[in-house]
């Protein structure tokens, strides 16, 4: 789709930018009145990623435990699976599902809308920015859980402790720490990612060119977008709770 906005500054780009986010989750709220609708793109940003997720999070759980049974001395070792029980809950998992989302979606998105001809906002937009809204939170959870699964495995491989006392390590760990807030920060990840896609994608030049620029600078934007709201997502989940 052609854009007739051609910003020529930051700040210009910037407010565009701010106003098209807001109105996109306005549209995102639209869409929980036609579940069938985001639903179907729910499955769709869940199927692409669900199979890198279960890749990083197996290597996740894997490469940590190595490092920390690497650098921990000897008679800390019984806490290596509380640290990294609360590493990879808290912000592996979430990171990783926001960096696996804002690589593939962030351009699948882009070169998307850049090619359809829909009203963008109601039937495009709204429904993809849900989609990711819910698949950030499930992806989240499912790397934690394979990341927390494949340390286990390399502990009873490669280390000391039981399952039981593994595990027990890990709950210890998680008990008291902010693992909901963690895991709904994603949400802003999605929004995030969605929109970022979205707005490159309305904005595409003309051409097949276009496309991939749109697709190029969507994933740049989803994956900056990510890691800046990281670090004030988790100063203020600390101010908070």
């Amino acid at each position: 789709m052609n854009s007739t906005l051609e910003p020529t500054t930051w700040i210009e780009t910037l407010g565009r930018f701010t106003h098209f986010t807001g109105r996109a989750t306005l549209a995102a709220i639209g869409a929980l009145s036609r579940p069938m609708v985001w639903a179907g793109q729910l499955y769709h940003v869940l199927a692409g990623a669900v199979p890198l997720g279960l890749v990083a999070g197996g290597a996740l759980g894997a490469v940590v435990w190595l490092h920390m049974h690497g650098v921990v001395p000897r008679e800390y070792q019984s806490n290596v699976p509380e640290f990294l029980a609360l590493g990879v809950v808290l912000e592996f998992a979430p990171l990783g599902a926001g960096l696996v989302v804002a690589g593939r979606s962030g351009a699948s998105l882009a070169a998307e809308l850049s090619t359809m001809g829909l009203p963008p906002l109601r039937h495009l937009v709204g429904p993809r920015v849900l989609a990711c809204m819910a698949a950030l939170p499930l992806l989240t959870i499912l790397i934690a859980f394979v990341a927390l699964a494949s340390s286990t495995l390399a502990e009873l491989v490669g280390g000391s402790l039981s399952w039981t006392q593994y595990h027990t390590a890990m709950l210890r760990g998680l008990v008291q720490a902010p693992v909901i807030a963690a895991t709904l920060k994603t949400i802003v990840f999605g929004l995030l990612i969605a929109v970022a896609g979205c707005w490159h994608g309305l904005n595409a030049p003309s051409g097949a060119e276009g496309v991939g620029i749109a697709a190029t600078r969507g994933v740049v934007w989803a994956t900056l977008f990510v890691l800046l709201s990281n670090v004030v997502l988790v100063k203020v989940i600390q101010l908070v709770t």
